[in-house]
Order: structure tokens, then sequence, then C-alpha cells
């Protein structure tokens, strides 16, 4: 069937009435060009605490024609719509945080001026970008620099007396709600979690044998519980609330098929149209079955210029590692740099039969595998504002075996985090890294090694191995997500300096690999823990996997001086001495990791994870932190995204154009406007 031929479309009921002109980067996959082209274009639009928060562009949104960009713009809406879901899943009172910061953000009329405001304004600065009162990254519950009583004098002036008590409480109380998701050395992971997956008093042994007792195909077994809170009736029987469309999410999920059947109207081909469809039917039933149909169909579907996610998709913020947290992404093919993921991921059997793992774990067949770079034209809920540089789904591993999975790599946020640091006077390289060698190495090889690193992690790492017959895809339990991303990590790293990059092109010579492991480790021991709070443990299963992968090797190679721990000036730096030596310890963990995986041994991963992967050296930490805030940067950055504004003319739409974001507080308020259904 032809795609339709277009010309314009009749407004929808959130069109607006503006002409803008944008001045566009048109260069596919060419950061040099892009910056180039825009040296009047401001990254950094805003900074605070601990945060740098930037705007990116979408080169080769111009070239779309308005078919494509209508399709892009509802499918924009319908992940703008599921927003209210990520901030309600984080924590209970989240929402209504929200409001009382908006509701003073908005009619407050006193002095703006004074010290306490300012502090005021950081918090609700960190809320937004945390989606609730707990640190996006560490976890922890942060809480406002000025004191309660001024925070109950803001409310009162707005209007808000009756909250006060209740709202202050839950804002200051450092016992109420003290982490996201608990550290593994909890009592009880489920319990001690502030995120609103679980009924009160529901404990994990409790959730645990509730699911145990379900049913479920081996062969295709369902993610069970994704899509759902498990709460306890009156009679302390345990059940699920799934989330659809008829569910406390509903009226979101409502607004989202809403777009999503709008977009259907304009796909690019047919297959996006059965996607859409399909998900629409999840969306209305809850069915984990319709889920998986899908996936599968969503996998298929390569053809198209635009892409997208939405659902409840990863289950990193579960202590359970079952839940989804819900997110929309919606990309743009960058075709020109998509030739480079294109060439990995043809080779994916090569790389597969060639991984240092035992024969048992690997796939005998790589299914499509499909890999493309992207650049985002939207984020939403789990991917805002601190979207991934890399995607990997679906994340069913029966899925990926029969069907296969789409990797992206994102140019345009790599991009605009590169830039946005180039705008700091100060960098984190200089002083962490401890030659001039070092430094030009990495200026020279680090971020191109750093982007192919990404590539192999996302378009290979996740769709390698297998698992044993039998085993389940829970068996790893809380610790599941840092060692899966471990496991692709140490996939890209041990790639990264195989020959085999140079002869197809990627790799632009035999020695350029050395940049990215010298930054890795650099990271994984030190530079990381710029991000922890003093006398805090590492709690995030990405800073986890970093950590163990590089302590691991660290500690195995200490006899032969792998990598060095040096003192100098009473600083402390970490340094490659033997490269060859590394990538053979990298080859060792990997297959350690992924016959952790393949037979589901959760205590040799807990093992792992807990005796590399979480602990902090206290007297590191404290020294990293004051070289760290000597630099005056910030360690955490994320983004805004630009704005797609409908162009009419004579009552009807001609064009879609991009709007950049020129403040974050501003966008945050527009959105609570536009997308608060709960």
């Amino acid at each position: 069937m032809a795609l339709l031929n277009i010309q314009t479309r009749t407004m929808t009921k959130r069109t607006v009435n503006i002409m803008i002109n944008i001045a566009m980067c048109t260069a596919l996959g060419n950061l040099t060009a892009c910056q180039d082209n825009n040296n009047d274009f401001k990254y950094t639009v805003d900074s605070f605490a601990d945060i740098s928060v930037s705007r990116y562009q979408v080169p080769g949104w111009e070239n779309l024609t308005l078919q494509q960009k209508e399709y892009a713009y509802h499918l924009s809406q319908a992940a703008l719509w599921g927003r209210d879901i990520r901030w309600d899943q984080n924590c209970q009172g989240n929402l209504d945080l929200r409001k009382v910061l908006e509701k003073i953000l908005t009619d407050y009329k006193g002095d703006k001026e004074n010290q306490y405001y300012k502090d005021f304004l950081v918090y609700a600065k960190r809320v937004f970008f945390s989606s609730g009162m707990h640190h996006h990254y560490a976890e922890d519950k942060f809480f406002p620099a000025c004191p309660r009583e001024y925070f109950a004098s803001l409310m009162k002036s707005v209007g808000l007396d009756s909250q006060i008590d209740t709202m202050t409480d839950y804002i200051y109380n450092p016992l109420l709600y003290p982490q996201r998701r608990a550290t593994n050395g909890a009592a009880d992971l489920v319990t001690a979690s502030a995120v609103n997956y679980y009924g009160k008093g529901i404990t994990r042994e409790e959730a645990e044998a509730f699911y145990d007792k379900i049913p479920n195909d081996t062969t295709a077994p369902l993610l069970l519980g994704l899509n759902s809170k498990l709460v306890k009736d009156a009679n302390g029987n345990l059940r699920e609330e799934v989330w659809n469309i008829d569910s406390k999410y509903g009226p979101a999920i409502k607004e989202i098929c809403q777009e999503l059947e709008l977009a259907a109207a304009c796909t690019e081909n047919d297959q996006q149209r059965k996607v859409i469809a399909l998900l629409v039917e999840y969306y209305k039933t809850g069915d984990l079955k319709t889920w998986d149909q899908y996936n599968i169909e969503w996998v298929k579907e390569n053809s198209g210029m635009i892409d997208f996610i939405n659902g409840f998709i990863e289950t990193y913020n579960d202590p359970l590692d079952r839940r989804g947290t819900w997110e929309g992404y919606i990309e743009l093919t960058d075709a020109e740099a998509t030739k480079r993921t294109q060439i990995i991921s043809s080779n994916a059997q090569w790389f597969e039969d060639n991984a240092p793992v035992d024969d048992r774990f690997k796939k005998k067949e790589c299914k499509g595998v499909t890999a493309k770079v992207i650049n985002a034209v939207c984020v939403s809920g789990d991917s805002y504002p601190t979207s991934p540089i890399g995607i990997n789904l679906p994340n069913s591993n029966w899925i990926r075996k029969e069907y296969g999975s789409k990797s992206v790599t994102i140019a345009n946020v790599t991009a605009s985090r590169e830039y946005s640091s180039l705008e700091q006077p100060n960098s984190s390289l200089q002083e962490f890294a401890y030659s001039k060698e070092e430094i030009e190495q990495y200026r020279k090889y680090g971020f191109h090694t750093e982007q192919i690193h990404t590539d192999l992690h996302e378009c290979l790492g996740h769709g390698s191995g297998q698992l044993l017959p039998g085993v389940s895809e829970n068996a790893l339990g809380e610790y599941a997500s840092t060692l899966e991303e471990g496991r692709a990590d140490l996939f890209g790293l041990y790639y990264a300096a195989d020959p085999k990059m140079v002869e197809l092109g990627i790799m632009p010579d035999k020695n350029a690999y050395k940049a990215l492991y010298s930054s890795y480790i650099r990271n994984g021991l030190m530079v990381q823990l710029s991000r922890i709070e003093p006398g805090k443990q590492i709690t995030e299963a990405h800073m986890q996997n970093r950590k163990f992968i590089a302590e691991w090797c660290f500690e195995k190679g200490a006899a032969d001086g792998v990598i060095k721990r040096i003192e100098k000036d009473g600083k402390t730096y970490f340094v490659v001495n033997d490269y060859k030596a590394l990538r053979s310890l990298f080859a060792q963990l990997l297959a350690e990791v992924q016959r952790i995986k393949s037979t589901g041994d959760y205590q040799a991963g807990k093992a792992l994870v807990e005796n590399y992967g979480v602990k902090v050296d206290p007297e590191l930490h404290k020294q990293v932190l004051e070289r760290y805030k000597a630099l005056d940067l910030k360690p955490y950055g994320g983004v805004v995204n630009p704005t797609i504004v409908p162009v009419e003319k004579e009552g009807r739409v001609v064009d879609y154009k991009l709007v950049p974001c020129t403040d974050f507080i501003s966008q945050q308020l527009e959105y609570a406007r536009l997308y608060s259904t709960l």
C-alpha cells in the first residue's frame, strides 16, 4: 500500500497558530559540522546543585516530509502525556509535592532575591530534574537548604495552608522515604524502598512467593509484574493492580492512546500501523502477551526514518527488578552515522562466535540484530531529563533470541553533552588523567572510542549470549540490571581492542582503544565517585557495573601491575600500565558474568556486585570530591526538549517547526499545564 500523499493537515486541539524560523544543523552524524554551523547556539540552559542541563538539536528534521513530521509530532505528544506516571511511580507523594512547587513558582509574589527563596528554587529544580524528591542517580532523599518555616511561609502565601504540616513533613523528615530504591544491604528491599510499586506492608518474601506461584511458559516467559502494582487486600491476599486504560493511570493512558491513534493515520508504512495498533490494544487490556506481540512486530519494523519507544520498560527502579518505569522516546535515524553501526551488526555472528565465553552460552544464530545511530526528537518519563546515550530493546530474552533486537546510539544527545562540557572553563580530564600523554591520547581518540564502545554495548553486548534451558529471566533478582549492564560493557571493552575493528574500518588504528581503556578505569575507580555524597555507597546499576569491572581488574592485575595506583603531589591517579593484559582481564570477567547470567547463579552475581561494585574507599572519595569541587563542574547532566510547533496557514497545518528550549523551569511549568492528568 502506497504511503499517503498529504500536503496539508487540519489543526488538532493542541495545535498552536505560530510561524517560526529556526537555524538547524543538517549535517547528519557530523558533530564538528554541527558545532561549526551553529556558533551562536548555546547548549547549556541551566546549572544548579550537582546538575547541568543542556538542550539538543535535531539534525535532519527539515529534510522530513510533512507526513513524517506529523507522525513524529503525535508520537511526541503521546510521550509527553505519560509524564505523571513516572512521577507517581518514583514515590507516592511526588505528584502532590510537584503541584505545591508549581503553585509557589507560579503564584508567589514576595521577595525572590533573598537567599532562602534562591535555596527553594534550587530545591524545586532538583525535584523537577529527578521527577521527585530522591536523587535521580544516588537515589537518596535530598532536602531544601531553606528552613522548614520558610517553606511553610511560601505555601501559606499562595493559599496552601491546609497542606503545610503534611507536605513539610514529607519534604523535611529524613526518616520518611529515605531511599527511592533501597540498597542491597537493607533488611527488606521492598519495605525499605520508596518506589510506588508495592502496597503498604508487603515484604520481599511475600512478593517473591506471589510470583513463584504463577505458572509461566518456559519457552516464551512473560515479564510478570512489568505493568502492575502489587497490593494487599483487607484479608491479607496479594493481587496485581494492572496499569491499563481503566487503572489509576487511565487518564494519562487514554491521552497516550488518542495520540498514538492520530499517529497511526500518518505512519511511514503498514508495519508501523500494525505496531501502534498492538500497543494501543496492550494499553487498553494490560495483557502482557499483547506486549510481547507488540515487541515482536516492533523489532521487525526497520524501514521507517522515525521510530519510538512507549511503555513500562526498564526495571532498574524496582528493588526486585520486575516493574517497568514508564518511558517515551521519539527518534529520527541518522542515515550517515548508521553506516557504522550497520557494519557492526552485520558482523554480529562473528562477534558472537569469537567471544571469550563458554560455547554453551553463545547463540548459535544471531537473529535480527538491528543497529542505528539516531537523533532524539522528544524524550519523556524515565528518559527525561536524563536521557540515555544508547538503547537496546526489547528486554525479553526469548524475543531477542527468536526475533532479534533493536540497538541505537543517540548522536545528538551525546553531542549536546560534549559541547555543553566544552562551554565550561575546566576539565575533569586534565585533573584526573596522570600524564600529558594520557590527556592527548583521549583528546585524539576518546570521543570516537566512547561512541564505538556505546555501539558495541548496545548493538551487540545486550543481544549476545543465551540462557541455559530452564533458567528464569528473574534468576539474578535485584542484581540483574547491574550484571547485565556490566556484561554489555565488558563485551564492548573486549572487542574495542580487537584487530577486527580496524579491519572493518570502525577503529582508526590498532592503538585507538587505549584511550577508552584509560578513561574507563579512571572513571570506574575514581571520577564517578564525584557523584556520590560523603559516607554513601554506590547504589545505581550503571555506576555499580563500572565500579565492579574496574575494581575487579585492578585487584586481579595487581601482582603484575596491570593498573597502577600512583600518588603524586597529594593526589591519586590510576594508570593503565599494560593494555593487552587489561584486555585479557576484561575477557576473563566477561566469561564469568556471562556464566552467571546463563546459569542464573544468583550467589556468584551477588558476591561480584557486593564485593567490587558497592563499597567506596572513604579517603579516596573525600579526595575526589575536593578535587572535583575545585573544578566547579557538575557531575550530572540532563537535557530539555525542543518544542514541536505546528505551523498553520488558512486553518490547516502546513509544517512543524522545532523551537529550542531556553529555560529549564519554564519547560517544567509548561508540561504541567499541558500534560497533567493525575
